[in-house]
């Protein structure tokens, strides 16, 4: 399937040169553009940082300018939030852009969006790791990398957007894994919908859900924790390494029959539909607008205050006790 839709690349068909010679800024030193950063410079590339809170990159021995002195290089990565990237690219980063330079995003989202559209003769690109920023760290310093995606959305004044891309995608170790090509529409749609779908949003509720129901069921919320949230990442390392067959192949015949009377139930019309919505929501931009827009009721607090919170930190202060 992958080789019907996708091309991957690594090793010398991602090439470090494009960004040799060539200088490099990150606007941003969050959880992305930190170990972006880091792996460039451990590749031998010099980085300057542009971020609004700039003590940490300092602290990291960067050379530290304000985000507009920052945005004079011939590739400028933006690894600001989504939200805010519209309004910091108008101000500050779209005046100082030099003639044939090029704009790298991690995610596609400004691009996709609309909410940023560079003037003609700036290229576009994208190198997006599917995964944080700390394993896109850790995964280089172990000497290996994380799978990214790929895109050229529009080529600069000099045609070298592609080169430099190539270039930054081994540069975080990518290169070392795998490169797959891909699209601003694809990477954007697709991370959205999963993001919201099972990864977080999907996740978070059925392990919620769960808990709830066993302890609303007389059971002991300690034992309610571990069977619906500390055990999830075994299974899920399970899938991450084997798939879901295989998954099914290692856990008790018990486990298996009892997940496919699971599925049949809850697989139905309405959990579609409400995919569906997750996934139209997505694609028409009204999910977007309400990001943007400061619009979506953020929960973290709520989340923070919730029994299961409380239990979990009883459970797993007995489970990482062999960590210390």
């Amino acid at each position: 399937m992958c080789a019907n839709h996708f091309q991957i690349l690594k090793n010398e068909d991602v090439p470090l040169d494009g960004l040799a010679g060539k200088s490099v800024s990150i606007i941003g030193y969050g959880n992305q553009g930190k170990a972006h950063a880091l792996n460039l410079r451990d590749s031998g590339l010099d980085v300057v940082i542009g971020a609004r809170n700039p003590d940490k990159a300092r602290e990291d021995g960067f050379t530290v300018r304000s985000i507009a002195d920052s945005s004079s290089s011939e590739l400028v990565i933006i690894a600001l939030p989504d939200e805010i990237q519209k309004n910091i690219y108008t101000k500050d980063i779209a005046p100082n852009l030099i003639q044939g330079a090029t704009l790298g995003f991690i995610h596609g989202f400004a691009i996709h969006f609309g909410q940023i559209d560079p003037p003609a003769g700036i290229g576009v690109v994208m190198v997006a790791p599917k995964g944080p920023g700390i394993t896109v760290r850790q995964k280089y310093l172990e000497g290996s990398g994380v799978l990214t995606l790929l895109a050229v959305e529009r080529e600069n004044s000099t045609q070298t957007a592609r080169e430099l891309a190539l270039g930054w995608a081994a540069g975080i170790g990518s290169s070392r894994l795998g490169v797959l090509e891909s699209t601003f529409k694809n990477e954007t749609e697709t991370d959205l919908f999963g993001e919201q779908s099972i990864i977080v949003g999907g996740l978070a509720t059925l392990i919620q859900a769960s808990y709830e129901t066993l302890v609303d069921g007389g059971y002991p919320p300690e034992l309610a924790y571990i069977e619906c949230c500390h055990e999830v990442k075994q299974v899920a390392d399970i899938i991450h390494e084997r798939g879901i067959a295989e998954m099914m192949k290692a856990i008790s015949n018990t486990a298996e029959m009892g997940a496919y009377e699971a599925m049949d139930l809850l697989d139905d019309e309405h959990l579609r539909n409400k995919l569906r919505t997750l996934l139209n929501n997505v694609q028409d931009g009204s999910f977007a607008k309400r990001l943007v827009k400061n619009e979506i009721h953020n929960k973290r607090e709520e989340l923070r205050n919730h029994e299961i919170e409380k239990v979990g930190k009883e459970i797993r202060s007995v489970m990482h006790q062999d960590d210390d």
